[in-house]
């Protein structure tokens, strides 16, 4: 064997010894959901005696116990976000048990732990395969996304739809909350909700049990107008009374007999058939509300993070009555050494997602304030650096988890977009910003101010965005809008 291959096998050997059980389990506790973390939490719990469940008054009550500190809060302008973020550089190993609320520092970075050896990208230990999870309704949705070829803009408000879908598949949030929201048109709302509609199961992103039993039925070529008055009587239906619906939907008894056994064949909650739990069901892992001076405060929310004690009286107690004993002596200080690891970890866990949220927040604050077409282009690797963590953290971070701001409930990724590039070389705008101010420089035509894609062009270097005529045709295209010279002439018809 060469001397090269040589290192490299004892490279890689050096890394699997650095990969510890303990490391292990933090990176998977990095990147479990809020309900997945109290599940875990709990059995932690029951196996380890010196684990207790706080309440959050134990140091005003004076007990032993060392305790995850309360949930931070940072209040932050986003001029002097950076400011307020400098405060959060901690190292590693000057964390302990003991910090207080008003300490944000000590954020961990599982991917350069020294303590416990490097750990790669290329090495990631991947909690999935460890756990048996069923694909879950949003997964499955997201999976077919691509067949419905969306503009990037129409995609983002797809994704924000979907979070919206409870766990029978429908879709529960008012169109004109969504509206305000995103800071969108109804009509490209109702545009995306009827694509979203056409994906398995069929079903899905019905707003009433009428609309999604329908949905099923136009797909199986029934839907017809005696069928469509049934569903729209399903109150009658409800009351056995089948003479009235006979008359309403003009047809004889033994013919609504047939079309009622049809429905019940169909299936009320389409969603059902997937495990999980759907992003509306879920509780978010941050706040986000606007100060009165202008900026935004990013709270952990307290509810979700799982509080527990270790008992030091409780341990010293075991301790000294087993002294002679020592199988006890060892059990007794596993368990402790477990015990301070999840308190440790757990701390970490809530202040890197607070970093990591807080730079998400500081990067779009345009967002925040005016909408969807604001978004900033963001990548993973942006907040990474800005953090000074790695780009797996921050991955593992954004996966799962929600923040709950002023503008609705959003999943941490959904704030990572594509970009283009500015006129002056600066920050750059969103593809998704771009097609939505294209749209809507297009919408506000009248049959005399029909815009070309030349003018579009100008319009938007006004706004300080270079963009080749090319481009807004191809984003035009993608947002199946005809050119101006058929608008004149559908203008011309209309």
């Amino acid at each position: 064997m060469g001397m090269a291959l040589a290192q490299k096998l004892q490279a890689r050997q050096g890394t699997q010894l650095a990969m510890t059980p303990q490391l292990q389990q933090a990176i998977k506790l990095l990147q479990l959901s809020n309900i997945e973390l109290s599940a875990f939490v709990e059995e932690q719990l029951e196996k380890n005696p010196l684990l207790e469940r706080g309440t959050g008054d134990e140091n005003r009550r004076g007990e032993a116990v060392d305790a995850i500190p309360e949930s931070p809060t940072i209040s932050t302008d986003t001029v002097s976000s950076s400011e307020a973020m400098s405060d959060m550089d901690t190292p590693d190993h000057a964390l302990a048990p003991e910090s207080t609320a008003a300490d944000v520092g000590g954020s961990v970075d599982w991917s350069r732990n020294d303590s416990n050896g490097s750990f790669s990208g290329s090495g990631d230990y991947d909690a999935a395969a460890n756990s048996a999870a069923e694909i879950t309704l949003t997964e499955h949705i997201h999976s077919q996304l691509a067949m419905l070829r969306l503009s990037d803009a129409d995609r983002l408000v797809a994704h924000y739809l979907i979070g919206q879908v409870d766990e029978a598949g429908y879709l529960r949030m008012d169109q004109a909350e969504v509206c305000e929201n995103l800071g969108v048109g109804p009509a490209r709302v109702s545009s995306v909700v009827l694509q979203l509609q056409t994906l398995e199961p069929t079903g899905v992103f019905a707003t009433s049990l009428s609309e999604c039993l329908g949905l099923q039925l136009r797909e199986m070529g029934l839907l017809d107008g005696p069928m469509q008055a049934l569903l729209d009587n399903l109150d009658l239906l409800a009351k056995h009374d089948l003479s009235k619906l006979s008359k309403v939907c003009g047809v004889k008894i033994d013919g609504l007999k047939a079309m009622i056994a049809a429905l019940k064949k169909l299936s009320p909650k389409p969603g059902q058939a997937f495990g999980g739990t759907m992003a509306g069901a879920v509780e978010p892992d941050v706040f986000i509300r606007e100060t009165p001076h202008g900026g935004w405060a990013v709270e952990l929310n307290a509810d979700t993070l799982p509080r527990v004690l270790i008992n030091k009286r409780y341990y010293n107690e075991i301790k000294k009555a087993g002294a002679e004993d020592e199988t006890a002596r060892s059990f007794i200080s596993e368990c402790h050494a477990d015990a301070s690891w999840l308190v440790k970890s757990l701390d970490q866990r809530a202040r890197t997602i607070l970093k990591v949220s807080s730079e998400i927040v500081k990067q779009q604050d345009a967002f925040f304030a005016f909408g969807i077409d604001q978004l900033r282009p963001l990548k993973l690797r942006d907040v990474a650096d800005a953090i000074e963590m790695h780009e797996s953290t921050v991955s593992r971070v954004t996966s799962g988890k929600y923040m709950h701001t002023p503008r609705g409930l959003f999943e941490l990724k959904f704030f990572f977009t594509a970009a283009i590039a500015s006129l002056d070389g600066g920050e750059g705008h969103s593809a998704e910003a771009v097609r939505h101010k294209i749209k809507i420089l297009i919408d506000e035509e009248t049959a005399t101010t029909i815009v070309s894609d030349d003018k579009i062009v100008n319009l938007l270097r006004a706004q300080g965005i270079d963009i080749a005529r090319r481009t807004v045709a191809k984003y035009r295209e993608t947002l199946n809008i005809p050119s101006s010279v058929e608008r004149r002439r559908i203008f011309k018809h209309a």
